[in-house]
């Protein structure tokens, strides 16, 4: 059974990523493409045989036959068209993050629980393989308890003239909102762990614009361990490892690379013998580093917009819950505030 989908905002990540990962899905048909800039919808119409390109998203909304959108637009969009999505009765998919606040997300939230309609986020990490047999892992305790973490993904984001992701009121702010975002959801995700207090370093120390091209945030976990998360705009792509590292009591995990728009990257971890006494000297190499492997070379977002097709057509769970990613933002706020108050913030 296919699910009959919109695009509101066809360009960017959708053209590029989204919807040649909808195009791999038997599970989907693409009905309507949107984009404010006519040209563009009607180049992504004929590019994947969609039956519609529109300029306005109210007249993707208004096409009875489809049944979930996929929004894609820049962030000062999402509320608006999100709760008109759900006043519509269209499931979405709604990119990260939420809205340019917790206060807008809870409003999409409401209006979701309010007309019935499922709502999964973006978060597309989740739905990497190597990043779902971590949380296996970690979940079976095979690195004991999570004392330590670390994520860092960075990209090359110099000045543009009119990039909405440049300007605090349409974006919400920077690298931490933008980039950080993807490595808190993760830990989340991975770890079941939640922040409890942060306290963060958003600076502009490269370029001109008004967000934040790096950040340096540290939550406090419920369970007592520490996380760190590295954002940056300011760091060239090539020259970012892109890491993830997580160490517990009985080993540690590092993923290197799979933060990333593609299944690639490379897992490594180590298992100690947790029998084993306090070394004096030490010593370091004893254990064998094991490697991950993957299954098969996917394509997240084909499972990213499967999920929500299978959450439709079988009415269950969505694979990324709203709820998970207002506490994302939650800590995003929480951070910004730690930066400009230069103090430590809980996280409610």
């Amino acid at each position: 059974m296919k699910v009959k989908w919109g695009v509101i905002g066809c360009g960017g990540i959708a053209d590029r990523r989204t919807i040649p990962g909808m195009m791999l899905s038997d599970k989907v048909e693409l009905v309507a493409v949107m984009d404010a800039n006519m040209d563009v919808a009607e180049k992504c119409k004929e590019k994947y045989g969609a039956k519609y390109a529109f300029s306005n998203f109210e007249d993707v909304l208004a096409v009875s036959e489809i049944e979930a959108v996929y929004i894609a637009s820049p962030v000062f969009f999402h509320k608006e068209q999100a709760i008109k999505a759900a006043k519509a009765k269209k499931h979405i998919l709604l990119e990260k993050p939420v809205a340019l606040t917790v206060a807008e997300a809870e409003e999409i939230k409401k209006a979701c629980e309010e007309n019935n309609v499922k709502i999964s986020i973006g978060f597309l990490m989740r739905f990497h393989e190597y990043h779902q047999k971590i949380r296996e892992i970690i979940a079976e305790g095979k690195i004991g308890n999570v004392v330590s973490m670390r994520g860092q993904f960075t990209c090359w984001y110099p000045d543009i003239e009119g990039a909405w992701r440049q300007k605090k009121a349409l974006s919400g702010g920077g690298a931490l909102v933008d980039m950080g975002i993807h490595v808190i959801d993760l830990m989340h995700y991975i770890t079941g762990l939640k922040a409890v207090e942060v306290a963060a370093f958003n600076q502009t120390q490269t370029f001109g614009y008004e967000v934040d091209d790096s950040s340096n945030l540290i939550m406090k976990m419920d369970n007592g361990s520490v996380a760190y998360v590295d954002s940056n705009f300011n760091i060239p792509d090539a020259a970012s490892v892109a890491k993830l590292e997580i160490y517990g009591t009985k080993g540690s995990i590092v993923a290197s690379g799979t933060l990333a728009q593609d299944e690639v990257g490379t897992v490594s971890i180590l298992i100690s013998d947790d029998n084993a006494g306090y070394d004096a000297s030490q010593s370091r190499g004893e254990l064998s580093a094991v490697s991950l492997e993957k299954t098969s070379d996917g394509n997240m977002y084909t499972k990213e917009v499967e999920g929500l097709c299978d959450a439709i057509t079988d009415n269950a769970d969505v694979p990324v819950s709203i709820e998970s990613a207002i506490y994302d933002q939650k800590i995003i706020e929480a951070a910004y505030k730690s930066s400009e108050e230069k103090r430590f913030v809980e996280v409610k």
